[in-house]
C-alpha cells in the first residue's frame, strides 16, 4: 500500500509515503463513526490499522470510546498536512492518493459506507466512481 501511495502522490521515498498514509488514515478515522473506523482498520495491514485505531480511541479489545468528529475539507487537509509535515496543497494530493489505494484495499461495500459517512467536500478526494456511487448521509 505504501509503495502505491508513493507512486500515486509522486513522493520522493517510502518515509514520506508512510507519513502521508498514516496522517490520512488517522484523520479519516477521526471523521468516521467509531464502528465504521474500526471496520476499516480491520481490513488494513496491522501497521496501518494502528493509525486508524489510535485516532478513534479504540482500546486493545477493539471497542471505541469516542464518536466521529464533524469537520470539513479545510480541517481534514489541515490535519493531514500537520501530521505529514507538509503543506496543504501536498496534503490534498497525498489524501487523494491514500484514498485511492484505500478504495482498492477495502471491500467495496465498506468503501461505500466510508464515502457515505463523509461530507461531499471530503468525498471529492475519493476515486470518482466511489464518490459518485455514495449516498450523502451526513450533509
Amino acid at each position: 500500500m505504501i509503495g502505491k501511495v508513493q507512486a500515486l502522490a509522486q513522493l520522493p521515498g517510502r518515509g514520506p509515503a508512510e507519513r502521508a498514509t498514516q496522517a490520512v488514515l488517522s484523520t479519516l478515522a477521526e471523521r468516521l463513526p467509531p464502528g465504521l473506523a474500526d471496520h476499516m482498520a480491520a481490513q488494513l495491514p496491522p501497521e496501518l490499522a494502528a493509525s486508524a485505531r489510535q485516532a478513534t480511541g479504540a482500546s486493545a479489545d477493539g471497542t471505541a470510546d469516542s464518536t466521529g468528529e464533524r469537520f470539513d475539507l479545510t480541517t481534514f487537509v489541515g490535519r493531514v498536512a500537520g501530521r505529514a509535515g507538509t503543506d496543504e496543497d501536498m496534503a490534498v494530493r497525498e489524501a487523494a492518493a491514500v484514498l485511492e489505494v484505500l478504495d482498492a484495499a477495502l471491500a467495496p461495500e465498506l468503501t461505500q459506507k466510508v464515502a457515505g459517512a463523509l461530507p461531499a467536500d471530503i468525498r471529492e478526494l475519493m476515486p470518482v466512481s466511489r464518490a459518485a456511487e455514495s449516498t450523502d448521509w451526513t450533509d
